[in-house]
């Protein structure tokens, strides 16, 4: 294949490629082929429609035949994040959420940041068409946004991570420019959080979480009206996206809305 070498090492690792119902095996494989150009393994597919394994992907992938065949499967995007710390949702639209906005180059310094403390992270891609929908998004805890021309602002998944693939590899390993990365909108505080007997929670950790609390404010009514409901949930979700919780936290929280609700179910007569 025009471009390859097998006798160089191959570079793998880097932060995990997440494709949410993905439509088309092509650009599966066109997007494993941009991963393989600048040292990504990591393929995660959430039920992609036309099913897995692929013939369309392993062509389009020209020869980028590991990723392909490591490519892992899940039923839900909550399942894809589950094992990871941080996550960037890629989107071009405005969301009406607060949280952090990055660009390719800022996005990759976080990475490099993020995984030599020991964080797992990952880059989340919506479908072809319509890319991520907003609850989708609100489990991410920052925006990937690639400055692009207003007027025609869409990107391929291919084209998305090849520019994300990009930067990281020029933070990683130098080659294709300075490794200078601009200074990213997320903390860099909480990086250097000494994190003691605990961890950073996994998104698992933090759906779990989410779902208890939304649970026990159904039952009191707070997620009221029913047409309100979903744009309260999110927000509640972002509120605690943004506070970077440890395993520990979750576990403290739960505790707490355990309690509030034993102590409301024994006044109630």
């Amino acid at each position: 294949m025009a471009g390859t070498d097998s006798t160089q090492s191959r570079i793998s690792g880097g932060p995990a490629v997440v494709l949410a119902e993905p439509q088309l095996g092509e650009n599966i494989g066109t997007t494993a082929r941009a991963m393989a150009n600048f040292g990504l393994s990591d393929l995660r597919l959430v039920a992609p429609r036309d099913g897995w394994p692929s013939a369309a992907a392993r062509k389009a992938a020209s020869g980028a035949d590991w990723i392909i065949d490591g490519a892992t499967l899940f039923d839900t995007v909550e399942g894809a994040l589950g094992d990871l710390q941080y996550v960037f949702a890629a989107t071009a639209r405005d969301r009406d959420m607060v949280k952090p906005v990055t660009t390719p180059a800022q996005a990759a310094g976080h990475c490099v940041t993020r995984i030599a403390a020991g964080d797992k992270v990952a880059i989340l891609l919506g479908r072809e068409r319509t890319g991520l929908t907003n609850d989708q998004v609100v489990l991410a805890d920052a925006i990937l946004s690639i400055p692009v021309n207003p007027a025609f602002a869409s990107l391929n998944l291919a084209q998305a991570v090849l520019i994300f693939g990009y930067e990281w590899f020029r933070a990683t390993t130098g080659n294709g420019g300075s490794t200078d990365v601009p200074p990213s909108p997320v903390s860099a505080d909480a990086a250097m959080l000494d994190l003691y007997k605990t961890r950073r929670a996994t998104k698992i950790e933090m759906i779990g979480l989410f779902e208890h609390l939304e649970r026990e404010l159904d039952d009191t009514g707070f997620l009221y009206p029913p047409e309100k409901r979903p744009a309260m949930v999110r927000n509640i979700r972002n509120l605690f996206q943004r506070t970077e919780l440890t395993e520990q936290d979750v576990r403290t929280l739960r505790g707490i809305v355990a309690s509030l609700s034993r102590a409301r179910r024994r006044r109630i007569p």
